[in-house]
């Protein structure tokens, strides 16, 4: 018999949802679409306590050849602190993708359903004691008015440490050429 305790899904993970929940929901999501050209974003860590611990800003640019794509985003956060990575993506049959970084032990490795996108991954975060490596459990869902939501929720053994919360905007205000476009 498996026990669950109140609020335990919060703690361990981002839940238990599935991307075929989201098969049926529009406007239909395509990253090669959506992160083709420029885009801003703002997003916040929140960290064990519930709390905001860091606020920061976006700018990405996002260039495709057919199903692979770079995705190159900077990010400035309140601090002061500025960061890049740069994402190589590569999509495969029925929405799968896979995505590489600098930053990222291994492959990433995700795929798009409906109006939403999951990407699982092992992040590795600079610190002043030493890098640590958590686990990444991304979700991104398109919004009628053309924000891309994502959530992504950051676990170490399992246990979760802390969720980004990001809001994407096209600059062009949401029209982007279809994949393989110039």
């Amino acid at each position: 018999m498996t026990r669950h305790f109140p609020g335990s899904g919060m703690l361990f993970d981002c839940g238990r949802q599935t991307l075929e929940a989201y098969a049926g929901e529009t406007p239909a999501l395509d990253l090669r679409t959506y992160f083709r050209g420029h885009l801003s974003a703002a997003g916040v860590f929140i960290g064990l306590s519930g709390c905001v611990e860091r606020r920061f800003v976006i700018d990405v640019l996002g260039t495709w050849d057919g199903d692979r794509g770079t995705l190159t985003e900077r990010f400035r956060f309140a601090d002061g602190e500025v960061t890049e990575r740069i994402w190589t993506l590569g999509f495969l049959d029925g929405g799968a993708f896979t995505a590489t970084a600098p930053d990222v032990e291994g492959s990433a490795t995700g795929r798009q359903c409906g109006n939403a996108a999951a990407m699982r991954y092992r992040l590795r975060i600079p610190r002043a004691r030493g890098a640590i490596t958590v686990t990444m459990d991304d979700w991104l869902y398109l919004m009628d008015d053309g924000t891309l939501i994502n959530r992504a929720c950051m676990a170490k053994f399992g246990i979760k440490v802390g969720e980004l919360v990001v809001a994407f905007r096209r600059d062009d205000g949401g029209a982007a050429d279809p994949p393989g476009g110039a």
